[in-house]
Order: structure tokens, then sequence, then C-alpha cells
């Protein structure tokens, strides 16, 4: 191998991207920081469409700048409407859209000299003599080659890992500006049941007000299967429509993804210097979603051990344990054996907000989590624990976290913007 252009490359500019390139790149600390390279996609179809990113935090977070609203009461509705409300002080749920996110990183990270950013097509990652190379092309066509102690990887896996339990976790959702006042700026409603419930697995709304007349409404199921294009916007309609009563509305944006929810175990390490991150390295918490904070916890991790001048294999996202109980969920959820609106309104009900939401990070210790688990369908859960060691796990030949899709704008009633 020649002498390396770079100390780390980072493939991919995404949260996980852009996070771990800020982290390595901070002055200060003992010693040097790394020189860094980001590669992100061209425009184009390699470049994913915008998205939101979601996650709880106290207020002043080092990327509060970059955030597009936030909430400190939350609400959770069972399937005839009773509401649960909290407020997990001192934390606020925030939103973030990819792009002021990255417009704040790119900010950031153009100001340090150990930084450089390019635009390539990745072709291939691979061990060489002494670290790792990335091979690919620039957006003019031309080939790109670049040598480094070590390459963070984010591209999604072309398959799941093999796993006992896949589920789906697939939504659609609107931007909505209303011509009247119609949503409570003040409260994020994080799960709506009042929606049409799958056979298998679980649906519900969900609704993030940016003011009394707009909006991030969307419709989201757990089940096997994603559904047809036609199914999402009716379902969606008649949630905006028929239960939340948004009367004439404009939808000025929309977003589609999925999200697999599976006990399958990401691989953190695909070479002796090439190592996967994000959600690509197992960063979604498996029976919710919810990776950005995950993320942040893996960055700044591999930052430490850089400086420190060990091994920066990336740290599991979320412990043995935390993992464990989401096989449960995830199994008891996809057998039936759980009433999945009841389930986790019943949560919201007895715990204490700020509690479970720091479960929900995997920043509980183990009497909270016991205190949560009592709160739980205890039978059907001990049922499905004792289950769980003799089932194998399978391939499912799924892609892995396809990317969220830009999407024509309809609304309520067929009005365009």
């Amino acid at each position: 191998m020649r002498e390396a252009d770079t100390d780390i490359v980072v493939v991919g500019a995404g949260a996980a991207g852009l996070s771990l390139a800020d982290r390595l790149t901070r002055p200060g600390g003992a010693r040097p920081g790394p020189s860094v390279v980001l590669v992100s996609a061209p425009p184009g179809p390699a470049r994913p469409a915008e998205r939101t990113w979601c996650f709880w935090e106290p207020p002043g977070g080092d990327y509060d700048d970059a955030v597009v609203g936030f909430w400190e009461r939350l609400r959770v509705r069972a399937p005839g409407g009773a509401t649960v409300e909290a407020r997990p002080v001192p934390l606020r749920y925030k939103m973030i859209r990819s792009r002021g996110f990255e417009a704040l990183l790119r900010q950031r990270l153009a100001g340090r000299p150990v930084f450089r950013g390019v635009e390539a097509t990745v072709a291939e990652v691979r061990d060489v003599r002494g670290g790792a190379e990335v091979r690919g092309t620039t957006a003019g066509g031309a080939p790109l080659t670049l040598r480094a102690r070590w390459v963070f990887d984010s591209r999604p896996p072309p398959r799941l890992p093999p796993a006992r339990t896949v589920l789906l976790q697939h939504f659609r959702g609107w931007f909505l500006r209303t011509e009247r006042p119609s949503f409570d700026p003040e409260a994020a409603e994080l799960m709506d049941f009042r929606t049409p419930q799958p056979a298998r697995g679980l649906s519900f709304g969900y609704v993030l007000p940016l003011g009394a007349r707009e909006a991030l409404v969307e419709y989201t199921e757990f089940s096997p299967r994603v559904l047809g294009g036609a199914a999402y916007d009716r379902l969606l309609d008649h949630y905006a429509r028929e239960v939340l009563g948004v009367g004439a509305a404009r939808v000025v944006a929309a977003e589609q993804g999925v999200i697999p929810m599976t006990d399958a175990v990401f691989p953190r390490r695909a070479g002796a210097s090439v190592f996967r991150i994000g959600a690509a390295g197992g960063a979604t918490r498996p029976a919710t979603g919810y990776t950005f904070t995950a993320v942040r916890r893996q960055a700044a991790a591999i930052a430490d051990a850089c400086r420190a001048g060990r091994v920066p294999v990336p740290p599991p996202a979320h412990s043995a344990r935390t993992r464990a109980m989401d096989a449960v969920l995830l199994r008891a959820l996809d057998r039936g054996r759980i009433d999945g609106p009841r389930f986790f309104t019943g949560l919201f009900r007895r715990c204490p907000a700020e509690r479970l939401l720091r479960f929900l990070d995997g920043d509980t210790g183990l009497l909270e989590d016991l205190a949560v688990g009592l709160r739980t369908p205890v039978p059907a859960m001990l049922r499905t624990a004792a289950e769980l060691p003799l089932l194998p796990r399978r391939a499912h030949g799924r892609c892995a976290y396809p990317a969220p899709v830009s999407l024509p704008v309809s609304g309520p009633a067929g009005e365009r913007s």
C-alpha cells in the first residue's frame, strides 16, 4: 500500500457519517485528531431524499441549531380516544430535518483543516495492506481511489442478517398546512391508535405540530409487509380528515420509508480496517426504529478510541439486555400474544415519562428495566422469552433500510401543492 491519503475515510453523509466526521475532527483534547475524508453521494438516485430524525434530550444539545421543532408535552391515544399525556422533564422531544442537519455540520466541518469532503458513488470498500481502500466514481465520471488507516461505512447492506423475527416499520407522512387552526403546537402525538389495525402488528398516527396550522402527520404500521402507495394515501387521508378533522389543507412535502425491526445481529466490523456504522452497524433500536441518539453515542465512542490510539471498533449501539428485551417484544407482537395498542398505551400510562424515554434510549439500569418490564403483560412475555433460545435465526432476504423516497405531493380532497 502506498502512503495513505488520510487517517480515516467515512463513507456516507447521513446522520451517522456526518456525526462521526464532526466528532473526529473537533478541536481540543490531549492528542491531535485524525485527518478525515467524508465521501457523500453526488446528486441523483444514490443520494437519499430529505428525511426527518427525532430524538429526546434536555435543552442545549449539540445540534439544537438544526432543530426545527421541539415538544415538552407528549401524548398517546388509545383506540377509543382515551388520552395519556405526560411531560418528560427535563427531556424535550426534538425534530431535525436532514437538510438542515447537513447544512449545520457542513458549516462546522468547513473550518477544520483536518477535514475534506468529496462526492462520489462508492463501488467497493476493502482491506489492503496497512489499512483499507475505497474505490468509486466521481460525479464527473472519473475514477476515485482513497486509502486510509480506517474506513467507516454507513451504506446499507444488501440483505438483513439472519433473524428470528422481522417486522417492518413502514410509513408515509405529509407536511400539512391547514386553512384553520387544527393542531396543538405544544404537544407531540407519538402514537394515536385511532387508526384501522392490521391483522398482524399494529398501526398508529403520528403528529408533530410546527404551529397551529402546520404539522407533520404520518400513518405508520409495524407489520410483516409494506402497502401500496394508494393504500398509504387512503389511510393517511382518513386519519387527517376523519380522525384529526383538519378540514381543508395543502400538502407542502411528503416522505415515506421502511425500517426493519429485527433481532438480527448486525456486524460492526467488515474487515481488519473496515467498520460499519449507523443503521448498517445496528444503531436502530429494534423495538422502536429510533436511531439518531445511538448514532451519536457510537460516534463519540469511536472518536474517543481514535484519540486514545485504540482500534476504533464501534461499540454495540444497544446493550445485550436491551436487545434481548426487544427480541421478546418483537416476537410477542408478531405472534399476536400482546395487543400492540393496549401494550404501548399501558406503558405510557403506568411509567413515568422521563424514565420511559430513557428506557427507550437504553439509558436505564437493571432495576429501572425491571420496573418497566413489570408493567407489561408478564405471562405472554415470559412465554416468549422461554421459546426464543430454541428458535433458529433465518435469512429473510429483505433489503435492509431502504432510503426514504421523494413523493408526488397530494393531500386531503385531492389538493396539490
